[in-house]
């Protein structure tokens, strides 16, 4: 089972035990159990369409028999009107997961649309949008796989995937040399294969990365985009670059113009609004 998979089990697992607690007690009271349902996903906003499969995993976690009919796929268009979905099950099923399912989709819609606003600017541009871990505590599996859907390329999951050297990292170890140096001979004897970005806060930083080396990606923080060409230039190629910092939709064209390998953007995520979805019972008075 892979990472996603695994972890999408635990994330609704626990927040199902969290919305449930010792039972759905308006559900209980007022529906025979067994008693079967149709429900369907009303779009109700135009966006870009995500956690359609988190959806049926919600529903199936619930009742593994249920019938659950996409009409639409994770990352098409969708506009006002149109029918993402309908799950056929016992309607305590339907109700159970309802607030979950709804919570997801639209938190994880608004996410990738306003991450396909982003790419859609860098489609004519060398570099790929990257998102960052300014996210949610516990939803982070979820936003990041929004950014997915959406089309920008996630960067580490978490603190365990990538050493990031960053800038109180740097201070604390008493430089940026440092703190390569121990970096990288801890990857050396603890974890062999795993890749090391360090952060640079102006010219003279990068210039004692290209010095020593021992890298795989140089983040250019809060550079503009004039200082972030000439850094551009001083690595040549060497290693991944990466810009982060105040970086937005007004100005993301000027940055890929630089020719930057990368641009990291926390705003993809939590700056998106969440967009309007209903799950609504669908009921046959014949």
């Amino acid at each position: 089972m892979d990472f996603y998979t695994q972890q999408l089990a635990v994330f609704i697992k626990n927040a199902l035990a969290e919305d449930i607690g010792d039972g759905d007690h308006s559900t209980l009271s007022s529906i025979p159990a067994g008693a079967k349902g149709i429900a369907e996903l009303k779009i109700k906003e135009q966006g870009i369409l995500a956690g359609l499969s988190v959806a049926e995993k919600i529903f199936r976690t619930l009742q593994p028999d249920c019938k659950f009919t996409s009409f639409k796929k994770d990352g098409e268009p969708m506009k006002y009107g149109e029918l993402a979905f309908q799950v056929e099950a016992d309607i305590h099923t339907i109700l159970q997961g309802e607030r979950l399912v709804l919570n997801c989709m639209q938190r994880m819609s608004g996410i990738a649309t306003l991450t396909r606003q982003y790419v859609d600017r860098l489609k004519d541009a060398h570099c790929k949008l990257l998102d960052t871990r300014k996210t949610t505590p516990n939803f982070r599996l979820l936003e990041k796989e929004a950014v997915r859907i959406g089309g920008g390329v996630n960067h580490r999951f978490g603190l365990f995937d990538m050493i990031m050297l960053k800038d109180n990292h740097i201070d604390y170890c008493g430089g940026i040399e440092k703190a390569i140096e121990k970096a990288f001979t801890y990857v050396q004897n603890n974890k062999p294969g795993l890749l090391i970005e360090v952060e640079t806060r102006n010219l003279v930083d990068v210039k004692k990365v290209m010095a020593i080396g021992k890298v795989n990606r140089i983040m250019l923080d809060n550079f503009s985009p004039l200082l972030l060409k000439e850094a551009i230039e001083i690595i040549d190629g060497k290693y991944e670059t990466e810009a982060s910092g105040g970086i937005d939709l007004h100005n993301i064209d000027e940055y890929a113009a630089t020719g930057v390998d990368y641009i990291s953007c926390g705003a993809i995520i939590h700056q998106a609004k969440s967009l309007d979805l209903s799950l609504k019972a669908v009921i046959n008075n014949q």
